[in-house]
């Protein structure tokens, strides 16, 4: 590596699925972290995101279920972890809500969550990340954000 290559970003890349069921989203809680979240976590090096969010769905919660088009792409760097890219891939329908089978060494429970109570289980940041999430599910968009904000 040369010393122009530090001038560039290297951000972390992570990947999430939204599952919506009407005004609500599916999270998961994770036994450590920061708790609630949606399924999903990093990208691995030389991997897709849409590779990593269904990867990372089949691990969290062991289905099979590819995403089908991407909904938020976020650019939120924060102080402990730099610069960092998380995109929301729509994942469709649950279907069989029998057939999850959480990864129990990471995770305890999931829960369907009205958008109008994230704040009472997630961080703000993913509060934020989540409502323009399921905006765009509803109108069919993809929406790029900043700090989980609309951006130009």
């Amino acid at each position: 590596m040369t010393s122009e290559d530090n001038n560039f970003a290297r951000a972390r890349l992570a990947a999430g699925a939204l599952f919506v069921k009407g005004d609500a989203v599916l999270l998961i809680h994770k036994t450590y972290g920061s708790g609630w979240d949606i399924p999903g976590g990093y990208v691995e090096p030389g991997e897709a995101p849409a590779v990593a969010c269904h990867r990372e769905v089949r691990e969290e919660l062991g289905i099979d279920r590819a995403p089908q088009r991407l909904l938020v792409h976020d650019w939120a760097p924060s102080p402990g972890d730099g610069d960092k890219i998380l995109y929301v891939f729509d994942c469709g329908e649950l279907g069989n809500e029998e057939a999850i089978n959480l990864q129990p060494s990471e995770l305890d429970r999931w829960d369907w969550v009205p958008v109008d109570k994230l704040d009472d289980y997630a961080i703000p940041r993913l509060v934020r990340r989540l409502r323009q999430a399921h905006a765009a599910h509803s109108q069919c968009r993809t929406t790029y954000l900043e700090h989980g904000e609309p951006a130009p």
